[in-house]
This record gives C-alpha cells, structure tokens and sequence, in this order.
C-alpha cells in the first residue's frame, strides 16, 4: 500500500447526497470499492425529500456539512484566524484570489466573502481528517469554495466539469481560473471538454480529461423484452427537462396507442403546473406523478417500462439514460450537447430536436410499434454503457487521476 492509499481524498458539492445527483454517490462508492478513503463533504444540508432510500440516510449521517458547522461562532472564527495565523501568506493571497474573482456588483461580492469563511471552515475540516486532496463536483459556488480552500491550505483539488449552466455563464463563475489552478479538470464528455478548452487558456487543456459519469450495468438487469406501451420519465420536475413538450406528444398518441401510459419519477418546483397540463389535455388516466423514488426502486421502474422519454433542452450527458440503456430500454431524446455520444440515432434509440412536439410523438409511435425494433435498441444501448459508462471503470480512471498516476 503506497502512502497515497493511506490517506484520505474528500469530496465536495452544493448538497449531498441528493435523489437528483445518485451519480456522485455511486462514483464514490465505487472508489471506495477500490481502496481510497473518501471523505464526503456538503455546502448545505440535504432536504429530507432527498434522503429516499438507506444508501442516502447513511451517506448523509456521515457527510460534514460546512454551513452547519460554520452557524457555530466558535468554529467559524477558530478557522478564519487559525488560517490567517497558520500561515499568513497564504490566508491574505486566498482572500486577494476571493475578491480578484468575484463577479461584478457588491452583493456578489458579500457572496464570495461568505465563500472565502466556508474555504477557511473547510479547510480545518479538511486538515483535521489529514486529507491530501479535494475533489469537487459541480464548478459553480461549490467548486469556488474549494478553489479558496486550496489556496488557503495548500491542499490540491481537482473537480468535475458537468454543464451546460456553467456554459451559459463560465466568466460569472470564473471558469478560466478554477482550471488554471486545478490539478485536472473530469469532463463528462467530449462536448463538454470542448466547452472547457473554449473558456480556458490552451496552455491548461493538457488537463482536461474525459471521465464519464457511469452505473452498474448489473443493477439494471431488467428481465422482459418490451412489449406493452409504458413510457417512463426521471428527472427534476424543471422546465429544463421539457416535460411539457413531452405531455403534448402523448396528445395525439392515445388514439393509437389506447393504453399508452407515462410514470414520471422526480419532484420539483414545475409539478403543480404539469399536473395541472395533464388534468387539462385528458391525460390523467395516462400519465402517473409519483414523486421521487430510491435508486433500487429507479431500477425496479425501469424494468416495468417499456420506453424511456427525457425531452431536455440543456443536458449533459444524462445519467438517467445510462440507466434506461443498461436496462435493455430503447430511448427517445433530444439531440444536445453530449448526448449523442450515449445514444446512437438509430441504434440504442432515437434523437429529436429539443422543444418539438411532433418530432418526439412520431418517435415514441416509431418504437411503440415496432416491439422487435425496440428489442434490437435495448441490447445495443446495454453494450454501449458496457463499454463506455461502466462507473467501476470510470472511477478506476479517475482514482488514477487523483493518485497522480494517469496522464
């Protein structure tokens, strides 16, 4: 065992664990799986609505939570003046990196103060736990905390870059420097990697690596072919999502498809407004809201489907169809960003522009009727996930990553 497996790496994101973001409690998982010692770290605590099945509540029982610490005065000031008096240098460059970064206007400002006292909270935390490197998720206010944090310590980090909000606004969040001063950056795609190269200085690309988010094939292993009309959706009840686009598609569907029926799984702050479209287009005995839902019980969904729908309009490269793929389900989404990298128009399932009702229907009706052709699409998006979004080989590249040991 080298000195690297011997001490801890942390993890840093806004909230966690989230019934939204499984993905980084499975990659965590998984690199404990493989030896490393990860310590799990949280701007803010989770709400209870995220805490869906055991493997959330014990990673929450067990994640440091910077805020709640920081609402102690004790604790806040100990890591404000304990870092100023550890090494002044240091603490008085984090402080110029904090106010050189902060977006225009005094309220961004207040902001990036109240990120440079987490830093400080973060970083005694951190260096009690003797961690020697932090990995964040997310590169918005999480990742300027842990950039601070770096500078205030010492301690190297390193993020994931996901999108595409961040691409819509990377000088706001200062993009360039968190990859300028980060050990290597995780891109979840090729696109996204190209995002990345866009907004930093060339001279930082060598840096940027693909790391695909993943899941295990094996907890999808869903049994029967599709056969029946059962659509299902996961994901935040958000307009991003384009839900609505999708409950317009089922409009013309009923009259050939009678039985056809939507199970929507996720909650949030568009499901009065959905529900309410549904009620209004005669849909309620075909589309089921059922709220958020366990890993365990995704799968269990997903076995019961028969085609999985995500009309988004911005993605990354969503997790929620490596999911639907490993379970044998053909796909229908939209052609963004790096979701064609997953899914192959034609093959595994099909691609539609973004925000087209009719495109989406007539895709659905496609596969709906064609059981053998939706059969052929289940197996070739099962190989693709095999191939290129299994997480235990993903986190056995990023573990390297972070061991310093692939270039």
């Amino acid at each position: 065992m080298n000195d690297t497996e011997k001490t801890p790496i942390a993890y840093l994101t806004g909230e966690y664990p989230r019934a939204t973001d499984t993905f980084i409690q499975r990659e965590v998982a998984a690199l404990r799986a493989q030896g490393q010692q990860v310590e799990t770290c949280s701007v803010r605590r989770t709400g209870v609505e995220h805490l869906v099945g055991d493997e959330q509540k014990a990673e929450a029982k067990a994640t440091f939570y910077i805020l709640a610490a920081a609402k102690s005065p004790v604790t806040l000031l100990s890591a404000i003046f304990g870092a100023l008096f550890r090494n002044p240098a240091r603490f008085f460059k984090a402080l110029v990196l904090a106010l050189k970064t902060a977006p225009p206007g005094f309220r961004n400002l207040i902001f990036q103060l109240f990120y440079f006292a987490e830093a400080a909270v973060l970083a005694a935390h951190l260096r009690k736990k003797g961690v020697r490197h932090l990995h964040n998720h997310i590169a918005k206010s999480s990742c300027t905390v842990a950039m601070l944090m770096s500078e205030l310590s010492g301690i190297p980090y390193s993020f994931t870059l996901h999108g595409p909000d961040i691409f819509f606004a990377p000088d706001h969040w200062r993009l360039d420097e968190k990859i300028k001063r980060a050990t290597f950056v995780a891109c979840i795609s090729h696109f996204c990697r190209s995002q990345a190269m866009a907004f930093s200085d060339p001279k930082h690309w060598a840096k940027l690596h693909i790391i695909h988010c993943g899941v295990e094939p094996s907890r999808y292993d869903a049994g029967e072919d599709p056969v029946e009309t059962n659509l299902l959706f996961v994901g935040r009840l958000a307009p991003v999502k384009g839900l609505p686009i999708l409950l317009r598609a089922l409009e013309p569907l009923k009259a050939e498809f009678p039985k056809i029926h939507l199970t929507v799984i996720g909650d949030g702050p568009g499901r009065k407004a959905l529900e309410h479209q549904t009620e209004a287009a005669g849909l309620s005995e075909n589309v089921s809201f059922v709220g958020y839902k366990s890993q365990s019980e995704v799968a269990e969904a997903l076995a019961a489907s028969d085609l999985f729908v995500l009309p988004s309009f911005a993605e990354g490269v969503p997790v929620v169809l490596m999911e639907a793929m490993a379970a044998r389900r053909p796909v229908v989404t939209t052609h963004i960003a790096g979701i064609p990298e997953l899914v192959t128009d034609g093959a595994s399932g099909l691609l539609v522009p973004p925000g087209n009702p009719h495109a989406l229907s007539a895709a659905i009706g496609k596969i709906l009727a064609n059981p053998a052709r939706a059969t052929a699409m289940g197996i070739a998006g099962r190989a693709m996930v095999e191939k290129g979004f299994d997480i235990k080989k993903e986190a056995a590249r990023l573990g390297q990553l972070l061991d310093g040991d692939l270039t």
